[in-house]
C-alpha cells in the first residue's frame, strides 16, 4: 500500500466515524431522548436537555472539524472542483448541515440556556421545539448524504 492509499483510508475512516457520531447522536436525541422526556415536567426536562446538548454539541463540533478535514482531503484526491457529482453533492449537503448545526449551536441553544437560567419554561420549550425541527432536517439530510454515498458507487 502506498502512503497516499493509507492516507485516503485513514481519512475515510475519520470521515465515516464522525458521520456516525453526528447522525447517530441525532437519531438518539430525536427518537430516544425526546420521547422519553415527553412526560417530564419542564422544570426537570429543560435543564436536562440543556445539559445533554451542551455535551452533544462539543462532540458534533469535533465531528464537523474531522468531516471538513477528511472530506476536503478526499475531495482533493478525487478531482477537487472537478470531482464526480456524487462527491460534490455530498459536500454541498454537508455544508448545509454544518450551517444548520451552527445555527442550532450559536442561535437556538443559547435561547435554551437563557430560558433555563431564568426559569422561563415556555421560552425554553419554544426553543427546544425549534431545535427539534433543526435536528429532524439535519437527520434527513444526513440520511440523504449516506444514501448518495452508498447508492451512487456504481456510477
Amino acid at each position: 500500500m502506498s502512503p497516499l492509499s493509507i492516507a485516503i483510508d485513514v481519512a475515510l475512516f475519520a470521515h465515516l466515524a464522525s458521520v456516525a457520531v453526528w447522525v447517530g447522536g441525532m437519531v438518539f436525541a430525536h427518537y430516544c431522548l425526546r420521547p422519553a422526556l415527553a412526560d417530564v415536567s419542564p422544570q426537570l426536562r429543560l435543564p436536562l436537555i440543556e445539559a445533554v446538548f451542551s455535551r452533544f454539541f462539543n462532540w458534533i463540533a469535533a465531528a464537523v472539524i474531522a468531516i471538513l478535514i477528511s472530506g476536503g482531503f478526499m475531495m482533493s484526491r478525487f478531482g477537487g472542483a472537478q470531482a464526480p457529482w456524487q462527491i460534490a453533492l455530498m459536500g454541498a449537503i454537508g455544508v448545509v448541515m454544518m450551517m444548520i448545526f451552527a445555527h442550532a449551536r450559536y442561535a437556538v441553544f443559547p435561547r435554551i440556556r437563557r430560558a433555563v437560567q431564568a426559569q422561563r419554561w415556555p421560552d425554553g420549550a419554544r426553543a427546544v421545539d425549534t431545535m427539534r425541527r433543526l435536528v429532524l432536517v439535519n437527520l434527513a439530510l444526513g440520511f440523504v448524504t449516506i444514501a448518495v454515498a452508498v447508492l451512487s458507487r456504481g456510477f
